[in-house]
């Protein structure tokens, strides 16, 4: 295997014309290769924008008074689940607003408990609810929950602190704990960052990746950040790259990923597609192997935009599913139903 240091990285992500064209190239042969071309998918259910937390980047911080707070019933989450079903998703990821209070903690592992009983342990379960203690971490997967999100957002301390504030409730060696705990209870961990930050250079950038690879993660969850005028860094908007710009060095970072991990599990994030029409096929073709539907009933979703113009937010599921087909098939790529779509480097790792 080629062995990818930091100047190797961020020459690659400075490519432009045909040297780029060869990287997202290349870093398709390479997931052909390793994985196939299957496509994986996670019904998304965004439970509630409730949040302790206050990122000055994200529209559903504790202090945007602009948006109306919800958790969905046990209820409409089952309905989710049940739908996840029909559709042969074959995996739920359940997404949350951080908060860490034992209501909602127990919450979580009674809903998870729930769906693996419900589906009688077909639908497999991602969670992505932050930062918790070990023993909370370990009661969701007891509960069946067996990958978790984690986003690190930017593996540099310097940077992560320009874009959360700095106190007890954000603190980036927490973060960096609560990862390494994960992986001790033999999660399938994802992480990921934000691609085109204020104040975020190519450097940070390569160090991102090595950081990915440093922690052999099985998952990652990245996209371009698209400002939202209800927070803090939106002051910066016109500091930041140019929508060409964040998406093509989004396509960079997924596809030098892909090289420096080819068996990984990675997401084409909604954010490609909230930029560019077809953004989530560029992503699949620079590397991506997993698409999260939107599960989430119409009614909530314009209150968990985390950034603005979210992509596919009046879509109804049927159609999302009927849609995602046709996209895939276009691009020569095949949606895997019914299965849980485990991270290959993962499962590889363990056997």
């Amino acid at each position: 295997m080629i062995q990818y240091t930091k100047d190797n990285l961020i020459k690659l992500l400075k490519t432009q014309g045909s040297e780029y064209q060869t990287l997202i190239d290349n870093a398709l042969a390479v997931k052909k290769n390793n994985i196939g071309n299957k496509i994986y998918l996670r019904g998304l259910i965004e439970y509630s924008n409730c949040c302790r937390k206050n990122c000055l980047y994200c529209g559903v911080r504790s202090n945007n008074t602009k948006i109306s707070r919800y958790t969905l019933t046990d209820d409409e989450v089952y309905e989710c689940a049940d739908l996840a079903m029909q559709l042969g998703y074959g995996s739920l990821a359940i997404q949350s607003g951080e908060r860490n209070d034992k209501t909602f903690t127990d919450k979580i592992a009674e809903l998870v408990y729930q769906i693996k009983k419900r589906s009688d342990n077909q639908l497999g379960i991602t969670l992505s609810c932050g930062e918790q203690t070990e023993e909370v971490y370990k009661q969701w997967y007891e509960a069946g929950a067996h990958r978790y999100l984690l986003r690190i957002e930017t593996s540099k301390e310097e940077l992560y602190y320009k874009i959360h504030p700095r106190d007890k409730v954000h603190n980036f060696q927490m973060r960096l704990e609560s990862l390494n705990i994960l992986q001790r209870l033999n999660y399938q961990v994802g992480t990921g960052v934000m691609i085109g930050l204020p104040f975020q250079t190519v450097e940070d950038l390569a160090d991102d990746l090595l950081f990915f690879k440093q922690l052999d993660i099985a998952m990652v969850g990245m996209g371009p950040f698209i400002p939202h005028p209800d927070t803090p860094l939106w002051i910066y908007k016109d500091a930041i790259p140019s929508v060409e710009m964040r998406m093509q060095l989004t396509l960079k970072m997924l596809a030098c990923l892909r090289l420096l991990m080819p068996k990984i599990n990675m997401v084409a994030a909604t954010a490609n597609q909230t930029l560019y029409e077809d953004g989530r096929e560029q992503a699949v073709l620079a590397g991506a192997n997993i698409i999260m539907p939107n599960l989430t009933p119409n009614k909530y979703r314009e209150d968990y935009l985390i950034y603005p113009d979210k992509a596919c937010v009046g879509d109804k599921p049927m159609q999302c599913s009927f849609c995602l087909k046709g996209r895939m098939m276009n691009i020569k790529h095949e949606i895997v139903y019914n299965q849980w779509g485990d991270s290959q480097a993962f499962t590889e790792k363990q056997q």
